[in-house]
């Protein structure tokens, strides 16, 4: 008689037992609501998650909306407060137009595979978050990483392509290691070989720039029509949530192309309404960053 089967999930069991041994074995750790500790590992960077002001305008928002946005933004997800965060960040960072995601990761998955595509070229920084490495694999694209920085890489790589079109993506401020991205010189090297550069905000939203406007503005290419921003509200603005913001038509695309906005139910208002009251408290006192 024939031996029954191995369990189809053993091999999890495995799996543990050679990151244990590899020191790689995560877990998780809960925190109390208020502990007697220095936070120094958290994105709170301006202090605003508890801030009366942010805190008291999700409360508002969940009273006035309820606990869930009820759906995808297509559908019945997009509320009055999304467009007004949407205006409000876009005026912030000096772009034409913004689109909230549910998370940056979701804004980076987006915006990169709606952009680039089958034929295209994406150029990533190889130092980027795991957000963008994943969007590139999703891209469908040829993905070329270069090493982090090395803007003459980057021209390398847009010189040698064939494809029509070519995205070039990288962190602002490095996740890991705080680092800065030569935007301008990117941004330079993108205009001259007819390619996009998306550049992820997540850490210099609210820390980099007059006020806290980001890296992007801080190196003078708010505004500019071949540069896209990604950002977080779960940094400096202590909410949760992302977006896109950049040229109107890259927003009109995404809402027609970007499957993480399509398919995704939409962040709670009272998330939205926080993070707006989060930057209002920027704008009211530029000196936090």
């Amino acid at each position: 008689m024939d031996a029954a089967p191995e369990h189809p999930l053993d091999w999890l069991d495995e799996a543990a037992t050679r990151r244990r041994t590899a020191g790689l074995r995560r877990a998780l750790r809960h925190r109390p609501a208020e502990e007697p500790l220095l936070d120094l590992a958290g994105n709170d960077y301006l202090g605003l998650s508890r801030d009366k002001r942010v805190v008291d305008a999700g409360v508002a928002a969940l009273r006035t909306w309820g606990a869930g946005s009820t759906g995808s933004r297509l559908v019945t997800g997009s509320t009055t407060l999304h467009a007004q965060l949407e205006d409000a960040l876009a005026a912030f960072v000096g772009t034409q137009a913004g689109l909230v995601f549910s998370s940056g990761y979701a804004a980076n998955i987006g915006v990169v595979t709606a952009l680039s595509g089958a034929g295209s070229l994406v150029v990533s920084d190889g130092a980027n978050h795991a957000s963008i490495v994943d969007a590139c694999r999703l891209s469908r694209a040829r993905v070329v990483v270069t090493p982090h920085a090395d803007v003459a890489a980057v021209d390398a790589a847009l010189a040698a392509r064939a494809e029509p079109r070519a995205l070039v993506v990288t962190d602002a401020v490095t996740s890991a290691d705080g680092t800065l991205c030569p935007l301008a010189e990117l941004h330079a090297v993108c205009r001259a070989r007819g390619a996009v550069l998306v550049v992820d905000e997540a850490h210099g939203l609210g820390v980099r720039g007059a006020g806290g406007r980001g890296l992007a503005a801080e190196q003078g290419l708010a505004g500019a029509d071949d540069v896209v921003l990604t950002v977080t509200l779960s940094k400096a603005l202590g909410s949760q949530g992302g977006a896109v913001l950049g040229p109107r038509r890259v927003v009109e695309h995404l809402v027609d192309a970007a499957r993480t906005m399509i398919f995704d139910t939409r962040e709670a208002p009272a998330a939205v309404d926080a993070a707006l009251a989060a930057l209002q408290v920027l704008q009211d006192e530029p000196g936090l960053p």
